[in-house]
């Protein structure tokens, strides 16, 4: 009885995570650049069963085993999908779209990171910054176009203000984006970066997050589902536990 609340109790906490990562995705449904989350878990070993109260076949042998117990869950990871959102056509013509694989580079006082955000805009300087005043990084540094009207991106990253070249995007391409880490405000950081950039840039779109939010109500009730039966659970076992007491009495 012992064990079974811990096991339930232990299905309630990791129910508990899956409800908050679950609710972070329907809060974010409309972040530009946002990837989904999911929490993992894993079942703590198993133990065999036997009966305790029979005598051992032989020297040897142990007692007889019935089958096998399982200990509870906890949450393994938080796994982050990298599937692209769908384009959003914009007519801001600092809105920077990647279409396949890769990343937009920022940097601001805490470091360099890596976005699919690319709601950019301009800041008091001419600098190209996104929502959060970090700096859009180029091949030369941040990005200044100062205050020309006519600016164009093609698709490999190169920027033209008023028909001359003035810097190319600095965009990169992780070889495995599950090693990335998330540091908020839909920016990374980690992971290795390969080879040249091999995704296309779309000017005057916006990537969207790629939550589902039907997806994500039905994971939000089958979590509430879940966790309401640990709960009952862990009744049933404190209400036979009290029974058992008032024999023992």
């Amino acid at each position: 009885m012992i064990r079974g609340l811990y096991t339930s109790a232990s299905g309630m906490m990791t129910e508990m995570v899956r409800n908050d990562v679950t609710a972070n995705n329907l809060a974010n449904v409309n972040s530009t650049g946002y990837k989904r989350d999911a929490a993992l878990f894993k079942s703590f070993p198993e133990i065999l069963v036997q009966r305790v109260n029979d005598r051992k076949q032989t020297e040897t042998a142990g007692r007889p085993v019935i089958g096998s117990m399982g200990t509870g869950s906890i949450v393994d990871e938080i796994y982050t999908f990298h599937e692209q959102g769908q384009l959003r056509e914009t007519s801001n013509p600092f809105d920077l779209a990647i279409t396949g694989d890769g990343f937009f580079v920022v940097r601001n006082e805490n470091g360099t990171f890596l976005t699919r955000n690319g709601s950019f805009t301009l800041d008091g300087q001419g600098c190209l910054v996104n929502t959060q005043g970090a700096y859009v990084m180029g091949q030369a540094g941040p990005v200044r176009v100062g205050a020309a009207d006519n600016v164009t991106v093609d698709a490999a990253g190169h920027i033209t203000v008023d028909g001359a070249k003035v810097d190319t995007l600095q965009l990169v391409t992780v070889s495995n984006p599950e090693e990335l880490t998330k540091v908020g405000e839909a920016l990374f950081t980690g992971g290795q970066a390969m080879g040249s950039f091999t995704g296309q840039v779309r000017q005057k779109f916006i990537e969207a997050s790629n939550v589902n939010p039907i997806t994500e109500m039905v994971n939000m009730i089958t979590v509430n589902r879940a966790y309401e039966a640990n709960q009952k659970m862990i009744t049933a076992h404190d209400q036979t536990l009290a029974q058992a007491i008032e024999m023992a009495k």
